[in-house]
């Protein structure tokens, strides 16, 4: 029974699998601000290319 309760211990007390779940929430969080930039950047790369085609056809 001591053997079960040392091995629960050990498990709790483990902060491996923690620092993989901090990598992921951190690459999400690279993820998602790429995702807003490219969005934001794709917008401003439209209105720049609706003003140069109606200054063509005007």
């Amino acid at each position: 029974m001591n053997l079960i309760t040392q091995k629960i211990l050990d498990f709790i007390q483990d902060e491996e699998g923690l620092t993989t779940v901090e990598y992921a929430v951190a690459g999400s969080l690279v993820a998602a601000t790429v995702v807003v930039a490219f969005t934001d950047l794709g917008e401003a790369v439209e209105t720049v290319i609706d003003g140069l085609t109606t200054a063509i056809s005007s």
